[in-house]
């Protein structure tokens, strides 16, 4: 009989246990602020079923239809929180998409703003060059001004005549020739042409005549060139170099201005120190001096 009691209050023992603990936790729970705080997905937090009934107080063992009544929420919420993680992911990298697009936009822009400011430095390298090149012309071009009426002796031939006559020779339209050839591709000259004779003024004018027919007539020289004079006698006795002055001819002087040298590729534009002497005899005996 003993022994039936004492079972019989380990049994009750045993049932009363789980009672007492379902009624301690709901306890803990009553002791939480009414208003949950909002979670990721700004919905509140959730709430644990109190309801439970009476077989839910007495009954050691979860329930399925109570686990699965407890746990759809939470899959639920799972479930929302992982459709926003999917959305802020997406978002991200949409702005990271457009944040690469804007550094290449951005990279681009710098690489074209480079190439412009190389362009525009060779473009303002080019203008100070064209620029320097045109102030040297300027300089030469006020040399050239400045000189313009400046001639310088470059070339001389003395045509000789025989006594009372005014007829050029072979000898003497060859040496015209040599001299008056180059200046077809020449600017900036003149050609001076002064006549001698003992016979006087007008047959010193002949002679002159004579030279300056054949150079215009011969080599197309244009006649506002030449300056033609007629001297008649010769007073000097001797040239600056020593040698006999002439007595009876004409001498041919080609002189040059500084725009002989405005065109310095040409050799022909070039203009001596020196004016070059040459003599053209005739057959005619060499003449003395009065």
């Amino acid at each position: 009989m003993k022994n039936r009691m004492f079972v019989a209050l380990l049994l009750a023992g045993v049932l009363a246990l789980p009672a007492l603990a379902q009624q301690a936790a709901p306890t803990t729970t009553q002791d939480q602020p009414a208003a949950a705080a909002s979670g990721a997905s700004g919905k509140p937090a959730l709430q644990p079923d109190t309801h439970e009934g009476f077989w839910g107080k007495i009954n050691p063992f979860a329930r399925k239809k109570y686990v699965q009544r407890q746990t759809a929420p939470i899959r639920d919420r799972v479930n929302e929180l992982d459709e926003l993680t999917s959305s802020n992911t997406k978002m991200i990298k949409d702005t990271d998409a457009r944040a690469q697009d804007g550094i290449r936009l951005a990279s681009t822009k710098a690489t074209e703003a480079d190439q412009h400011a190389i362009d525009a430095g060779n473009k303002a390298q080019m203008a100070q060059q064209t620029a320097t090149q045109a102030n040297a012309r300027l300089t030469t071009v006020e040399q050239v001004v400045g000189n313009i009426d400046q001639y310088k002796a470059s070339t001389q031939t003395e045509i000789r005549f025989r006594p009372g006559q005014s007829v050029l020779s072979k000898n003497a339209k060859a040496a015209l020739d040599e001299m008056a050839t180059p200046l077809k591709d020449q600017r900036g000259y003149i050609v001076e042409v002064q006549g001698y004779s003992r016979s006087g003024v007008s047959t010193s004018q002949a002679m002159a005549d004579a030279v300056v027919r054949y150079l215009v007539t011969e080599h197309q020289v244009p006649v506002y060139r030449i300056y033609r004079t007629g001297l008649g006698k010769n007073t000097a006795k001797t040239t600056d170099s020593g040698e006999k002055a002439m007595n009876n001819g004409v001498r041919v002087t080609l002189l040059h201005n500084s725009l002989a040298t405005m065109n310095s590729d040409s050799a022909s534009n070039t203009v001596p120190t020196a004016p070059k002497t040459s003599r053209t005899g005739v057959s005619a005996p060499p003449e003395s001096n009065q």
